[in-house]
């Protein structure tokens, strides 16, 4: 059983880009500190031991097993995703990482490509803002990749509370926004789900090269955005852009 896997930003930019974004909105620290705690402190008070810190190890390198040593492609589905972009890519024998509720994209899918898509997905990347899509990835016992940001408190509750009452609750791990370690929990860089689903890929060890972004936009708001401020929506996305920037993908 693996005992320490570190989730390690490719470049400390990636970190710094967060203290950026809280100054820009004015948002403060200890707000994303405590979020993460609190995450922390929920999950490990349920009695499912596939959420207990050493399981969710074990979730990593069951990540890192299937994306990172096989040499597979991995598309990210983003908040533009459309159902002819995935039909498209269901044609090779890429996989999925989902953003949150573009996930939500599968299921739009006609019902016999709709179950092969869905049988694709690895995991999702998820603040737990993402609505009927995300809640049905859960209910399908999909990985989450789950934030800790300030104003989330009601959300990831939410979602753990309809999780915890899965028969096989999807597996945990536990990502934060801060410059703090906190053990049990990773910061592997990025802002939005969308950049920080390909700041986790690149930290668990996946080669740029093996990425591709699908229905990754900075000029809309995607349709499977979760609830937003549009106007500020399209400001977060041009900071997304600038983690894109760092990572050197292109999208």
């Amino acid at each position: 059983m693996p005992t320490n896997i570190l989730l390690l930003p490719l470049d400390n930019e990636l970190i710094q880009i967060q203290n950026e974004v809280r100054d820009f909105f004015n948002w403060d620290v200890e707000l994303d500190i405590d979020s993460a705690a609190e995450l922390l402190s929920v999950v490990e008070s349920f009695p499912i031991e596939a959420w207990m810190r050493p399981q969710r190890l074990v979730t990593l390198a069951n990540l890192r097993r299937r994306l990172v040593l096989r040499e597979t492609k991995i598309a990210v589905l983003g908040a533009a995703v459309s159902e002819s972009e995935v039909l498209s890519i269901l044609e090779s024998s890429t996989l999925f990482v989902a953003a949150d509720g573009a996930v939500g994209v599968l299921s739009s899918l006609p019902e016999s490509i709709s179950e092969r898509a869905w049988s694709r997905l690895v995991c999702i990347v998820s603040d737990a803002d993402g609505g009927e899509g995300t809640i049905e990835a859960v209910k399908r016992s999909i990985p989450v990749i789950l934030h800790a940001h300030g104003d989330n408190f009601d959300s990831w509750r939410n979602l753990l509370n309809i999780a915890s009452q899965i028969r096989t609750p999807p597996r945990l791990v536990l990502t934060h926004q801060t410059s703090e370690k906190i053990e049990g929990m990773h910061n592997p860089g990025g802002f939005t789900d969308g950049d920080r689903a390909v700041c986790f890929l690149v930290a668990l060890g996946v080669e740029i090269d093996n990425i591709s972004l699908l229905g990754t936009r900075t000029d809309i708001v995607g349709k499977w955005s979760g609830v937003t401020n549009p106007s500020e929506k399209i400001i977060k996305l041009q900071w997304m852009a600038k983690v894109l920037k760092i990572l050197g993908i292109n999208y």
